[in-house]
């Protein structure tokens, strides 16, 4: 069931910055914790960042400590990820994920709610 929508996706040079965001066109989500995962073609998905449903905790993975930003707001039902010093490596399909009890904030597979994805491209 999908009913995340990222947005804010697209291109920019290395170096360069973005921000995704993701929202449930309407439904609430105060309840979900909620994260980032990336998937370049033919990989698993990647874990790019999570935070527990009251935005306290924050979790990050390896390749984007010091770099991204993950932050919600719940009262617009909305998470969002700032994405600084983009490398070439950060080229992905960024799905926003959510689910109440994730097993594990890391794995993907632990996340029944997905958005459709938004590309990032990254430029040399």
């Amino acid at each position: 069931q999908e009913w995340l929508v990222e947005s804010g996706g697209g291109s920019v040079q290395a170096g360069g910055s973005l921000r995704l965001s993701c929202t449930t066109a309407g439904r609430t989500f105060g309840h979900l914790h909620m994260a980032w995962f990336r998937q370049t073609p033919g990989k698993d998905f990647e874990f790019v960042a999570a935070i527990t449903w009251k935005g306290i905790d924050k979790y990050y993975g390896d390749s984007v400590k010091g770099r991204f930003a993950i932050s919600r707001d719940n009262g617009e039902n909305s998470i969002y990820l700032q994405m600084n010093d983009l490398k070439a490596e950060d080229t992905a399909l960024y799905y926003c994920v959510g689910d109440p009890t994730p097993s594990r904030m890391d794995v993907a597979s632990g996340y029944e709610y997905w958005g459709q994805g938004t590309q990032v491209t990254v430029s040399t």
